[in-house]
């Protein structure tokens, strides 16, 4: 380095020559080691609020990624009890459509015995002949079904993926209404997330205040500063300095008071958005736990239901061997019971969605052997 400011001072024309003469600048080398550490000594509750908003924003995140991954176990199961509700649906049509068959052969041997009418064989042939459309569309039921589940699970959507189990009724004793709607407010992930969100925003708030109060940072060096190596961590060359630096604010044009207002209005539309949420979980846990009590009366009627459509069918088929029913009578009492078993299934899924849907709604596990753990 060369350095020449002496030179340019205004009253370096007063020295005398020959002193002038002696301070030409010469060019040197200069080393300088050093360490040099800042810490904050007061920031008004910055830097704590600071980590604390930074700790909400992960437990906010958390607690999204749960609820992503509820309503993905949510979606799995409705999949999956849709696939059972379809291969339900196909097995009644089967076995209606079989019924029908052997009612067909029945109808014939009694034409050909001459004690049934041709009337009675051709209302029969097209009885099902009518099932066969209904078969098609069960069937295509089913795979769209099992489309959906493999785009769930990612595989192709053809591949053949078979499923274990059935669609059955397994009751559950959720409990009083308003006990689920006090836990669905503790256990709701959207809710705690909300709520992180609220406290984001209020830290968010403080961060904003604390903007126009008083700060203070301390900066230290410590290091040497030498012409000559070989003096390098001499004491006579050391030197060090400590620095403590108070800032207080005293005009900014409004910029920190607009973000505090900012700040405000954002806690505030927080607040509100979480006492809304509240409100919609208590309407679903309110909707799903009245859809699941009365899908569970459906399910008892509907059993009733099957079983004395199948024992009117069985009598009709014993008494058009006897000569005193007609086709008709075996036809319409063969699909009332169609119905009524549809009925049954239908109730059973809604009942078993139903249950998942409260269980979503109210942050209970999902799954069956999740709630018994």
């Amino acid at each position: 380095m060369r350095d020449p400011s002496i030179l340019n001072s205004s009253s370096f024309d007063n020295v005398p020559q020959e002193f002038r003469d002696a301070l030409v600048p010469v060019a040197s080398n200069m080393f300088d080691m050093g360490l040099k550490v800042t810490q904050p000594v007061y920031t008004a509750g910055k830097v704590r609020t600071a980590l604390r908003l930074a700790e909400e924003s992960l437990a906010e995140k958390n607690a999204v990624s749960d609820s992503v991954r509820r309503q993905l176990t949510f979606r799995v199961l409705q999949a999956f009890n849709d696939l059972f509700l379809t291969q339900a649906n196909l097995e009644v049509v089967r076995e209606t459509q079989q019924q029908s068959r052997e009612h067909l052969e029945l109808a014939r041997a009694r034409f050909r015995g001459g004690v049934a009418t041709e009337i009675d064989v051709l209302r029969s042939e097209v009885n099902v002949a009518n099932l066969e459309p209904e078969l098609i569309r069960a069937e295509n039921q089913v795979r769209l079904a099992r489309a959906v589940i493999n785009e769930l699970i990612m595989e192709d959507l053809e591949a053949p993926t078979q499923v274990a189990g059935s669609l059955e009724y397994v009751p559950w004793d959720a409990g009083a209404l308003e006990d689920i709607q006090r836990r669905t407010l503790e256990l709701r992930p959207e809710l705690e997330a909300a709520r992180k969100l609220v406290e984001q925003a209020r830290l968010t708030l403080r961060l904003a205040n604390a903007e126009n109060k008083l700060s203070v940072d301390m900066e230290g060096h410590y290091g040497y500063a030498v012409r000559e190596l070989q003096n390098m961590f001499h004491s006579d060359y050391s030197r060090w300095n400590l620095t403590f630096n108070f800032r207080l604010p005293l005009f900014d044009s409004g910029r920190k008071a607009g973000l505090t207002v900012q700040a405000a209005a954002r806690l505030r539309a927080a607040e509100q958005q979480l006492a809304q949420l509240e409100n919609e979980c208590r309407l679903e846990v309110k909707r799903a736990y009245d859809d699941m009590q009365s899908s569970a009366r459906a399910i008892t009627a509907a059993r009733l239901s099957v079983k004395q459509a199948e024992k009117v069918l069985a009598m009709m088929q014993a008494n058009y061997r006897y000569g005193a029913a007609t086709t008709l009578d075996v036809s319409d009492s063969r699909t009332s019971l169609a119905e009524a078993r549809n009925a049954q299934i239908g109730a059973t899924y809604r009942y078993e969605m139903a249950k998942a849907r409260l269980r979503l709604a109210s942050g209970f596990p999902i799954l069956d052997e999740e709630v018994g753990r």
